[in-house]
């Protein structure tokens, strides 16, 4: 069954299209340029790989934008179940993406401050490093801020997964426990950051609730089955 015939797989396929690069500039790139505590290597290794510094800023960007596109997919799949829900699931996201934007000018001042423009040119490098492993360590603190809307969009889905009928409702259980996992780990990040990285560590089991539904719906696929009079009233409610 083609993906523009099955709405489920139409969505997955833009789920996973769209995380491609986001684990790429979350993950990939700041294992292979960032290290923790050294602002001159972290400097020199950016100097070095700028190209695939950028590659990392534009891949946030493109996931970031390209999300909207996923939530609308999944909108369309799971309107019928619960519209407001379905709403609010939309809703969370649309807030999370411009804090995601706003949130990469601390990687590009991060970059201009490495790469000591003309203005900068008064200020050693030393302290030109320093600065920019503070604008990288803002960039950090600002994906833990926005980690709470990677939790709690999951909730209206997880709610809407399990009560759709059509899909399977671990997918929706796995999915709720996904999204509080990522609001307990931004709070903790917020209030207790000295267990941010153990907390991280445990929620990664969680975290898979995400992979398991994307990969669920581009292999699977999933269509919403025609409400009559009845179940449109009840699916609004």
């Amino acid at each position: 069954m083609s993906s523009t015939r099955n709405p489920g797989r139409f969505a997955g396929l833009l789920y996973v299209l769209f995380s491609i690069p986001g684990v790429f500039a979350m993950v990939y790139v700041p294992s292979k340029l960032i290290v923790h505590g050294d602002a001159a290597a972290t400097a020199s290794n950016i100097a070095a790989c700028e190209t695939l510094f950028r590659l990392g800023i534009a891949a946030q960007l493109i996931s970031q934008a390209g999300f909207i596109f996923v939530a609308l997919a999944l909108y369309d799949l799971l309107k019928g179940v619960n519209r407001r829900y379905a709403s609010l699931m939309v809703t969370f996201v649309v807030v999370s993406i411009p804090i995601a934007f706003l949130n990469e000018l601390n990687s590009i001042a991060a970059l201009v401050l490495m790469r000591g423009a003309d203005f900068l040119s008064i200020v050693e490098k030393p302290q030109r490093d320093v600065l920019a492993m503070l604008f990288l360590n803002l960039h950090f603190q600002g994906l833990v801020v926005d980690e709470i809307f990677f939790g709690l969009w999951l909730l209206p889905l997880a709610l809407l997964v399990y009560r759709s009928r059509f899909l399977p409702r671990l997918l929706g259980v796995w999915l709720a426990i996904d999204g509080l996992a990522w609001v307990i780990l931004s709070l903790t990040g917020i209030l207790w950051p000295q267990y941010y990285d153990k907390v991280f560590t445990w929620a990664q089991p969680a975290s898979f609730g995400e992979v398991a539904f994307m990969l669920w719906l581009v292999i699977k696929g999933a269509r919403s089955p025609a409400l009559d009079a009845t179940g449109l009233s009840s699916a609004v409610s």
